[in-house]
C-alpha cells in the first residue's frame, strides 16, 4: 500500500497575521510542504523494503527536535532577511542576517527561536524565561492506526508566532537530576495563541 503525500491546506493560513522580520505566509506554507515532502520521500523508500516509518522510529522528542531544525533551515532558506544561526545551540535560531558578526550569536534579540511540539495548545518548556519572538509549530503523529503502511502522514496542524517577555513565563519545578526549564503561563499561552499564523483544526 502506497505512503500518503501531506498537501499544505493554503486556505488555513493567517492572512491578517502580523509577521516580523519580513516573513511571509509563503514561506510558512513552502517550509510545511518541504517536510511533507520529504517525509514521503523517506518513508516510502523506507516502507517498500519493509521498514518502519520514521514517523514511528523517533522518539518524540527527537521527532520534535528534527522537524525543528528542518523547519528553520527551510523558513531560512525561504525567507527573505533571516538566516540560520550559525552559534551551535544559538539562541534564537534565526537571526536577521547581517545583525552579528558572520550571523553568530550565543544569545540575541534580532531573530525568531523556532519549536515545535506535539502538545495542541503549544506550550514548549524552554531552558530559560526570554524577551524573545517565538515560533511553534504544533504537528500530529498517526500512532494507531493499523496496519502501519495505511497510518495518516505527519500533519502540522497549527502554527503560533508571538513577541513574548519575561513576565509571560512561569518556571517549573526542577528535579534533583532536572534541568530548570521555563513554559508560558496561562495568561502568557493565551497571548501567544492569538498570534496564529496557520490553524488546520
Amino acid at each position: 500500500m502506497p505512503i500518503a503525500r501531506n498537501v499544505v491546506d493554503a486556505s488555513c493560513f493567517n492572512a491578517d497575521a502580523d509577521l516580523p522580520f519580513e516573513l511571509r505566509l509563503q514561506d510558512f506554507e513552502i517550509a510545511l510542504q518541504d517536510i511533507y515532502d520529504f517525509f514521503f520521500d523517506v518513508n516510502s523508500h523506507l516502507t517498500s523494503r519493509g521498514f518502519q516509518r520514521l514517523d514511528d522510529m523517533l522518539r518524540p522528542a527527537i521527532m520534535s527536535g528534527v522537524l525543528s531544525d528542518m523547519l528553520t533551515s527551510s523558513l531560512a532558506k525561504h525567507s527573505r532577511v533571516l538566516t540560520e544561526n550559525r552559534y551551535h545551540n544559538g539562541h534564537p535560531d534565526l537571526l536577521v542576517q547581517g545583525v552579528y558578526p558572520n550571523n553568530s550569536i550565543k544569545s540575541g534579540s534580532e531573530g525568531v527561536e523556532i519549536k515545535s511540539t506535539r502538545n495542541r495548545g503549544g506550550a514548549v518548556d524552554m531552558h530559560g524565561a526570554r524577551e524573545q519572538w517565538m515560533c511553534v509549530f504544533v504537528y500530529r503523529v498517526d500512532t494507531e492506526t493499523e496496519p502501519a503502511v495505511s497510518r495518516s502522514p505527519m500533519t502540522f496542524t497549527s502554527i503560533y508566532l508571538g513577541h513574548v517577555t519575561l513576565d509571560d513565563f512561569r518556571k517549573n519545578p526542577r528535579s534533583e537530576l532536572g534541568t530548570r526549564t521555563a513554559t508560558l503561563h496561562r495568561e502568557g499561552i493565551q497571548k501567544f495563541r492569538e498570534s496564529w499564523v496557520y490553524r488546520l483544526d
